[in-house]
């Protein structure tokens, strides 16, 4: 049996690849196309659950997963989390005093929209987005303290656990300044509902518009790594999601962003110092997939660099998000601030003391 000459075995290797490379749209210029409205709603978590669960399931093992997984800390199968889609008795009242009104009441799978099954990525079922290290945990330098503060945001967030001198004392999502849980990245994160993308890529400019809060991003695109880095903005500029520039890399379109504000790093699903760089990068993978991946590298708060994958597929449309519209919520916040005053001074009066900061 002859051997195939070096020639004739190239052009039957282009001819094989041919059809699954006709398969990623092109825009004009010849990149990837990026272009469209995306989704990258699933139940897969940043962090694993524990260090020695394995990155990848099977599709027995993703369904039995998927349908363990809680949502808000409730059971996706629960019965009162299900019936209150269909209906909320207006007479219920109020929660108990000092309680929260998180979850079956405030949120049911009417509102919640995380997804149906694990991150489908590189056609693998994932149990993380995180990929390096292969712990799948964040290398956190001091894992305690980012816990503390962690925890204490979130109880700030559940119970209004804050003097609530004014508005800026509530936290950026509950303003509606960007989105809940980082969805709007650095590191765009699937989060419980609205995780919806659209992507409008020119030669010039990628803007990705965010469902949750109308989050948007725009950046710019240069010729070359070299020449994007040198068209980051002083450091003294912080703006909401960092200062991002992009180029490409092959069929690869790759994002830099630095100097994210540091309100919102003290508040995303990661932390984040003022040295961290998170790269991102986009490949368009088919008709109906982008392979999208993330890394950040900060050694203020992380032992070692890491990454994340995740993949966005093809969604139908971007719905409107109306943050404030009909929100009494910010207002009965303060009022309740000020009612508690009111009652602290009323009773350090009847002892004949000053309020706690009065004089």
């Amino acid at each position: 049996m002859r051997m195939l000459k070096p020639a004739l075995i190239a052009i039957a290797v282009a001819i094989m690849a041919a059809p699954a490379m006709a398969q990623v749209p092109r825009t004009k210029s010849g990149h990837p196309d990026l272009n469209g409205i995306w989704t990258n709603a699933s139940l897969t978590p940043l962090s694993r659950a524990k260090p020695t669960d394995k990155l990848v399931v099977n599709e027995a093992e993703a369904t039995k997963i998927a349908g363990g997984t809680s949502i808000a800390g409730i059971p996706a199968d629960d019965p009162e989390f299900n019936s209150n889609a269909r209906y909320s008795d207006p007479n219920k009242g109020a929660p108990a005093k000092g309680g929260s009104d998180f979850g079956l009441k405030g949120y049911d799978s009417f509102w919640v929209t995380p997804g149906t099954r694990l991150a489908v990525v590189k056609g693998e079922y994932r149990t993380s987005n995180i990929v390096e290290p292969a712990t799948g945990q964040l290398p956190y330098k001091n894992p305690a303290a980012v816990q503390k503060a962690q925890q204490a945001g979130f109880i700030k967030y559940l119970t209004g656990n804050d003097p609530y001198i004014g508005p800026e004392s509530t936290t950026l999502s509950e303003r509606c300044l960007i989105g809940f849980g980082q969805t709007g990245g650095p590191g765009m994160l699937s989060v419980l509902y609205n995780n919806n993308y659209q992507f409008v890529l020119t030669d010039e400019h990628l803007m990705i518009l965010v469902e949750m809060a109308h989050d948007a991003r725009v950046i710019p695109l240069f010729a070359s790594a070299e020449k994007a880095r040198a068209g980051h903005r002083p450091n003294a500029i912080k703006p909401w999601f960092g200062d991002s520039v992009g180029w490409w890399d092959g069929d690869t379109l790759v994002v830099e962003t630095v100097n994210v504000n540091p309100k919102q790093a003290a508040e995303q699903s990661f932390a984040l110092s003022a040295k961290g760089t998170v790269t991102e990068r986009f490949t368009r993978t088919g008709e109906k997939d982008i392979f999208y991946e993330f890394s950040v590298n900060d050694p203020d708060t992380y032992t070692q660099s890491w990454k994340a994958e995740m993949s966005f597929y093809p969604q139908s449309r971007l719905y409107e998000y109306a943050c404030h519209e009909g929100n009494y919520g910010l207002h009965g916040i303060l009022a309740g601030a000020r009612l508690k005053e009111q009652q602290a001074e009323a009773a350090a009066k009847s002892k004949g003391k000053p309020a706690k900061g009065g004089q």
